[in-house]
Order: structure tokens, then sequence, then C-alpha cells
């Protein structure tokens, strides 16, 4: 009981980023770059390496501490893609973002698969975002251990393709706890130090739209767990459904809404595609919780 109420008052962490230090002691933005030609919202528009690149230093220049990179669409239904096609998405974006913006930005490596990761890191990736929480590549613990990298572990039900084919949870908080919980000691027994993970409740990811709320309204449990916590919900699906916005970039004042509710609940880590509006946000919103009076 001490160390669960420990855990939950820790405001606090640190990941150990190769020789750097990323500090998560208030919330940071992750900008999502999809070098694919089917991603939901922006599928298509990043696919050039200049274009990428270019959206890459945008993001920086208006607040992402982290910039996401990923070469396969996860939306639900979509067919999975061979390991090589990801890598020539995604390797030569990374390998510029790096000459480019230096040490200025940490960059994540978005896949599943260990053989694209271990290659990304290789190329200059900091991280890997793995939304199977290294479920779907059994190999894909060992690259982490191996490159000693933070990881995202995610929750998942089904996969991209059947994800959401009537995901049913009897408490879906208490059960994505456990899903997490016991593939944290998975990590811990792969060599995968605490101060290399990140948790997901997978917003999206084999979930109702009323399990999607329950997360955000409960998402302060998760933090009994003792590691920081990534919330993505940017232009995703269920805000469309509870606001009658059929597209995804028309969903940004649904989006800052979940983003209030993650943040004011523990949230370090927002997963976004519209980066400037939710920089605006986190710094009105610290004005308020900051200001002594």
């Amino acid at each position: 009981l001490e160390r669960l109420m420990e855990n939950y008052f820790k405001n606090r962490f640190t990941l150990n980023i190769g020789r750097r230090k990323l500090v998560l002691d208030k919330p940071l933005i992750m900008g999502i770059l999809n070098v694919t030609p089917d991603s939901f919202s922006d599928g298509g528009f990043y696919t050039r390496i200049e274009t990428a690149v270019r959206h890459a230093e945008e993001m920086v220049r208006k607040g992402a501490s982290i910039v996401d990179v990923g070469g396969e669409s996860t939306r639900p239904g979509s067919e999975p893609i061979p390991a090589d096609e990801e890598m020539g998405r995604v390797i030569p974006v990374i390998e510029s973002i790096r000459d480019v913006l230096g040490d200025e930005v940490v960059i994540s490596i978005d896949t599943y698969k260990s053989e694209v990761a271990r290659e990304a890191l290789k190329a200059g990736a900091d991280m890997v975002n793995d939304i199977s929480g290294l479920h779907f590549d059994e190999r894909m613990a060992e690259v982490v251990s191996g490159f000693k990298c933070p990881v995202v572990i995610t929750h998942i039900r089904g996969t991209p393709k059947n994800m959401q084919e009537n995901p049913h949870y009897e408490d879906v908080v208490r059960e994505i706890m456990n899903y997490l919980s016991e593939t944290v000691e998975y990590a811990r027994g792969m060599g995968i130090g605490d101060d290399q993970i990140v948790i997901d409740p997978g917003i999206g990811f084999g979930k109702r739209v009323e399990d999607n709320l329950c997360i955000l309204r409960r998402l302060n449990e998760f933090r009994a767990l003792g590691f920081p916590i990534l919330i993505g919900t940017s232009r995703k699906s269920f805000i469309g459904k509870v606001n009658a916005e059929p597209d995804p970039r028309r969903r940004l004042s649904g989006t800052l809404a979940t983003l209030y509710a993650s943040v004011i609940r523990g949230a370090k880590i927002l997963r976004v595609h519209d980066v400037k509006e939710t920089k605006r946000f986190l710094d009105m919103l610290t004005a308020i919780e900051e200001i002594e009076c």
C-alpha cells in the first residue's frame, strides 16, 4: 500500500536516453509524424523526405519535445505492411531529422516490429513507441533492452485489423491496469529498466466510445503503477462521435478537452497532431495552476 501511494503521488520522472535525460515533471508534447499514405488523419501529407523533415522542424519550433515517426498506419481495419517497406519509409526520414536537428529533439519510432525498431535506433531514433506493448514481436523487448532506450508500452486488444470488432470489458480500467502491470514485469525480466518505461492505456486500440471516456475519467488510477503516462487521443474517432464531427482535422476542440482531462489526472506525454495549439493550451493551463494568489 505504501508503494502504491508513493507511486500515485510521484510527479517527476526521468527517462534515460543514451547520454541524455528527458525530465518529465511537466507534460511534454510528442508531435505525430506519419510518413504513410493511409493514416486516418494525415495520410499522404508527409511521404516525401523533405516534407517530413520540414514538418518535424515546424513541430519542434512550435513546442514538441519528441517527434514520433511512424511508417505503418494502425487505424482500425488497417492491414500490416512488410518490415522492409516500413523501413524504407521511416529510416531516411529519421536520418534526415537527426542530421538537421541534431540533439535538439527526441526521436521516437512508432512500430511494433523489432527489425524496424532496431534499424531506426541505429539511424538515430531515441525511443520506441510500440502499440502492441511488446506483444506482437517477441524480439522487441530484446531490442529495447539491448539499446537501453525508453519504450512506450501500450494496451491493445486484438490487432489494428480487428481491434474494433465488438470489443468488450467488464471493467476497462482494471483490465488495462492488469495488462500493463504484467507487461511491465515481463519487460523488467527482459532487462528493461524502470527508467526506460512509459505506459499508455491505448485510447482507441480495441475500445468503445464509453471505454475511451472511462479511461480518461479514471486516468489518475494508472499513476499507481509508478510510470509516466502517455496519452494519445488526437483527432480520434470517439471524439468525432461525441462531437458529431466526421472530419478528423476538425476535432481540435474535442482533442483539447481530452488533453485537459488527461493533464489534470497526471499525463506526462501528449501525443498530438496539432502541436502549436497544444502548446498554447499547456502554457495557459500552467499559468493558471502556478499563479500565486
